[in-house]
Order: C-alpha cells, then sequence, then structure tokens
C-alpha cells in the first residue's frame, strides 16, 4: 500500500517518489505501480470537475453564510484527512452539511481557495496558482505578489490548516517564505495573521513576518488594530530593546489621542468636538482623517469631514494622505467624500505610488472585469478604480446636473418630479453607485412625491397631467432643501459615475419619450407602454424606500440612550 508521497516543484506537483511497502524491503516504485497512482488521480480528479459533480455527492460543504454550497464526496475527504473524518462521523444527522465557518473562524475561506484543496484532495496533485484569482488590475504589476495573489495562498495556507493536511500547509509555507520579500508591507499583516493561528505549523513564516515588521514602518496602532494584542506586543517590545521607535516617534499616541480615537470607534463625533475644545490636540495631530478613514464607517468619515478643521491632504509619517488609506480600504462611500473636500489623486507615496495605483493592485482582476447585470450591485474594489480614474481624468465640474435639470423647465415642482425621478431610477438600474451618491448628499431615499399616473413628458421633460384643474403645487422650505440634495446627488454620479449618467440621460433625456401622446403608432404605443412601466416600478420603489426610513428613524431613536452611556464612559476615562 503507499502511504508517503513527497512534493517534485519544479512541475507543480505531487509526484510519487517514495512507497513503503510492507511486503518488499525496496523503496523503488515501478512502472506499472506509477501508471496505476496516475490513472487513479486523474480519474478523480474528473470526478470533482465533471459538470454532474452534486449528483454524485453525498455531502456538501457550505461556504458564505450559506449562499454558496460545494458539493463533496464524505469518503474520499474522510480517507484523505482526519478532520473530515471526524466532522463526517458527527455530521450524519445533518445530511452531511458542513457549515465551513464553524471550524474556520479566524479567517473567511474563498470559493477557489476551497476548491484548490479540495482538488489536491481528490487528485493529489498541487495546481498552479490559477491567473484569473491571482492577478491584480495592475498592468505593471508582475502578479507573484500582490495582494490577490498573498489573499490566495494564505486563505489556501488556513483552509489546510483548518483540514489537516500537513504536506500542503507545509508547501504553501514555503511558497509565502520565497516571496515575502516581494510582499507589500500592509501585505505582511494579513500573512502573519494567518501564520499566527496556524501556530507551530507555521512557524517559520511567523517568526520571518516578525522580523520584517519589527524593522518595518508600521505604525503602533495599525499593529494594535490588525494584530492579536500579544502579537503585537511582541512587535513592540522589540522594537523598544533595539531602539526602534517606529516613525510616528515614541509618544505617540499620547493619553488625549486615544481618547480621540476611542471616541471615533463609537462613532460619537460629538464627543470628538467636545474633546477638541480642551485644545491639547487637534485632528491633524491625532492623524484623525487617517484612523477614521482606516477603521470606522463612511458616515462618521463625512461627520468628520464636514467639521473642516483637519487637512484633506495631509500626509501621515509613514508618506500616505488620508486618500492612499482610503485607496487600501477600498470603500466607495468614503473615496467619494474625500474627492468632493478637495483630496487630490495625484499625490504619491514615499514610494511613488497614487491612490488608483494602490486600489489596483489590491484588487483581482476576476472581480474588476466581471459583468455586472441591470440592477445589481457593482464590486466595490472596481467602483473605488473607476471613481479615482474619474477624478484624475478631469477636475471636479460644478453643476453638471444643470443641463439635463433645465430640460425639466423652468418650474420648480417639475425640476424636483425630474430630479426624484432620476435619482430613482438610478436607484433601480445602479443600486450601489446611486447608494454612494445619495449617502454623500444626504439623501435619505427616493420619492415621496411620484409622478401622477396620468402625466406625460414634453419635449423639456416637463412633468404635464392631463387634468389641469390639479390644485397648484406650493413649493416650501423642505421642497427646496430636497431639491438641492437631489441636484448634488446628480452632480456626484455624473461626476464620478460618467458611464451610469450616460445611460441615465438616454432615459431622462430622450427626445422621443416627448412625443408619447403625439402618435398612435405601434411604435409609439411601445414606447409609452415601457414608461409607464418605469413610472410604476419607480413608484413601487418609492414607497418601500420610505417604509425602510421610517423603520431606521424608529431604530435610530431607539439606540440613543445607549450612545450617550458610551460616551459619558468614555469621557470619564
Amino acid at each position: 500500500m503507499a502511504d508517503l508521497s513527497t512534493f517534485s516543484d519544479s512541475n507543480e506537483n505531487i509526484s510519487i517518489s517514495c512507497i513503503s511497502n510492507s511486503d518488499s524491503s525496496s523503496s523503488e516504485i515501478s512502472p506499472p505501480t506509477i501508471a496505476a497512482l496516475r490513472r487513479l488521480s486523474e480519474n478523480l480528479e474528473i470526478l470533482i470537475q465533471s459538470p454532474d459533480f452534486n449528483l454524485y455527492s453525498d455531502a456538501s460543504i457550505v461556504i458564505n453564510g450559506g449562499s454558496l454550497q460545494v458539493p463533496v464526496h464524505r469518503c474520499i475527504l474522510s480517507a484523505r484527512s482526519p478532520f473530515f473524518r471526524q466532522v463526517f462521523a458527527a455530521a450524519n444527522e445533518k445530511g452531511g452539511k458542513v457549515e465551513l465557518k464553524e471550524f474556520a473562524r479566524d479567517f473567511d475561506v474563498g470559493i477557489d481557495s476551497l476548491v484548490t484543496v479540495l482538488s489536491y484532495l481528490y487528485s493529489g496533485k498541487v495546481k498552479p496558482l490559477p491567473e484569473e484569482v491571482c492577478f491584480c488590475v495592475d498592468d505593471g504589476c508582475s502578479h507573484i505578489a500582490c495582494r490577490p495573489a498573498v489573499n490566495f495562498m494564505v486563505e489556501v495556507l488556513y483552509a489546510s490548516f483548518t483540514f489537516q493536511i500537513a504536506e500542503l500547509v507545509t508547501l504553501y509555507q514555503r511558497r509565502l517564505l520565497d516571496i515575502l520579500d516581494k510582499v507589500a508591507i500592509d501585505d505582511i499583516l494579513v500573512v502573519l495573521h494567518v501564520s499566527n493561528v496556524c501556530d507551530k505549523a507555521c512557524g517559520r513564516l511567523l517568526s520571518r513576518c516578525i522580523e520584517i515588521v519589527v524593522k518595518s514602518d508600521i505604525d503602533i496602532v495599525t499593529l494594535e488594530k490588525a494584530l492579536p494584542h500579544d502579537v503585537a506586543k511582541k512587535i513592540i517590545d522589540s522594537r523598544t530593546i533595539l531602539g526602534l521607535c517606529g516613525v510616528e516617534g515614541p509618544d505617540f499616541p499620547d493619553k488625549h489621542v486615544k481618547r480621540i480615537h476611542r471616541a471615533l470607534d463609537s462613532d460619537d463625533v460629538e464627543l470628538v468636538r467636545m474633546l477638541l475644545k480642551e485644545r491639547h490636540t487637534t485632528l491633524d495631530d491625532a492623524y484623525a482623517l487617517h484612523y477614521v478613514v482606516a477603521f470606522c464607517d463612511s458616515k462618521t468619515t463625512t461627520e468628520l469631514l464636514d467639521f473642516g478643521l483637519a487637512d484633506v491632504n495631509l500626509k501621515n509619517p509613514r508618506g500616505y494622505t488620508v486618500l492612499h488609506v482610503a485607496a487600501i480600504r477600498k470603500e466607495p462611500k468614503i473615496i467619494v467624500s474625500l474627492l468632493t473636500k478637495g483630496a487630490r489623486p495625484s499625490d504619491l507615496t514615499l514610494d511613488g505610488r497614487k491612490a488608483i495605483q494602490i486600489c489596483k493592485r489590491l484588487t483581482k482582476s476576476v472581480d474588476y472585469y466581471r459583468f455586472t447585470e441591470e440592477g445589481m450591485d457593482s464590486p466595490n474594489d472596481r467602483l473605488c478604480i473607476e471613481i479615482l480614474e474619474q477624478a484624475e481624468r478631469r477636475d471636479p465640474l460644478l453643476g453638471e446636473a444643470s443641463l439635463s435639470l433645465a430640460m425639466a423647465g423652468d418650474d420648480l415642482r417639475s425640476k424636483l418630479l425630474y430630479l426624484e425621478s432620476r435619482v430613482g431610477l438610478a436607484k433601480l438600474l445602479f443600486p450601489t453607485e446611486a447608494k454612494v451618491a445619495m449617502e454623500i448628499a444626504q439623501v435619505d431615499g427616493t420619492s415621496e412625491l411620484p409622478l401622477p399616473a396620468n402625466s406625460v413628458i414634453t419635449s423639456a421633460n416637463q412633468a404635464t397631467t392631463m387634468d389641469l384643474n390639479d390644485a397648484p403645487f406650493k413649493i416650501n422650505e423642505e421642497h427646496l432643501s430636497r431639491l438641492r440634495a437631489l441636484s448634488k446627488t446628480v452632480e456626484l454620479g455624473k461626476r464620478f459615475f460618467p458611464r451610469c449618467s450616460e445611460v441615465l440621460n438616454k432615459i431622462m433625456d430622450n427626445d422621443d419619450l416627448a412625443n408619447l401622446a403625439l402618435e398612435n403608432t405601434e411604435e409609439q404605443v411601445l414606447k409609452k407602454r415601457r414608461f409607464l412601466e418605469i413610472q410604476s416600478v419607480l413608484a413601487k420603489a418609492f414607497t418601500e424606500d420610505k417604509e425602510e426610513f421610517d423603520r431606521s428613524a424608529l431604530s435610530s431613536a431607539s439606540s440613543s440612550t445607549s450612545i450617550e452611556m458610551v460616551r459619558s464612559k468614555l469621557i470619564r476615562k
């Protein structure tokens, strides 16, 4: 019986080079035996690659919170892994389903990484790194040590450790050690975190990562946020012994800076305002914008930006502007908020990178080029790159909604209805992009003033009712405020999402829609029917948005007491 395999790194396959046989003292493998093992491997590999794979499986591994299930065979996995032997023995009553998150709590494992590990268990072969998963968007990258490649290898390493596949852990630890000197220092933290979870199985990798981070310019705040307390303390103590205080200096962060950071962690910008009145520290002294962009939500970021008390282009001791940090975070709303406040996309890091280059190096090409169906959410990674590209392409254009808005006519009611319809349509067709623009413009939802059911569109895109006895529309300050917010939403959309805006222009500003009521041809009837369908869908969306907003308002009111308790505790510290 064959019970030992060794790796052949030259061709990325496991080659059978040594078999111990209980009936023979010879360690050599006969050619027929090698051929038989190869056929067995190929047959099992075909099984996992078959499009009808799920027809033959008797169990499944559930990932991504249940959104994906990978069909597997209990007998094969149990024979190859002690982990699966124990799990499937206990899972008989659950129909053979294994919730991966129950066993892999410290790090997320993607579908591609999981399939790579399962493929090894079935075939005994270690395949080359899949290009579609390990390539980033940066054309100048060698794709050896960019974030997608590092993430894939780390995920396979972690899954192999979880599934108790010692030989695969050894191989991927060696692969990571080989490229570690080429990995960006921020990505080293990802490798360090997982190698620490794997503990003794990845001792060499862990030691090497710690050695690199000790000598790096990563600040103390980032270390404490990204790593377990004991690992961060070990690195900080090592720096102290070696006389390496870090780029931020020995006294950072002081007590007052920590209080500002804690207030931001609690999303309490009012507490930050109170702390600033003590005049011990400014937002720039605390690198508060860098902190909030890296670790807090987009709402807190926007509120802190609205203070107008911090330099949005300030560089931290590592040479990163706030926009550089936002590119690492890859949150579209935060990037747009910074750009609207004057962040410069052309600023360079100490090693000569712009925000868009940082973002591209972190983004998988498969995510960037994946087709997104109309009405579905766009990937955040791609949106961030598109926003930064648009910001670099030209200077901000103010009042871009004016041309389209002018087509709505001079009547304020018509303008408001036009904007409501345009933003509502954007929310249906481009939900992620619309959400970014709406949140920054502080538009809570789509229209509470839906277009009348008997309205038509004139050549100026004015909403004109067929009933001339309708009561005059009264414009008050609430409507004017909403009109300004909707106008800003459209301007942001045209500035940062021109592709989406062009589609909306064709729908909202199309002269063909102006003639819906003039002819009764079959083509005109179809156009009118299509317009009424859009109008009906918008009206439904408006109602749903209003209900959701009302629920969130109640939730916000019920949580105000707990926020005050947290604030009082932070003030006392």
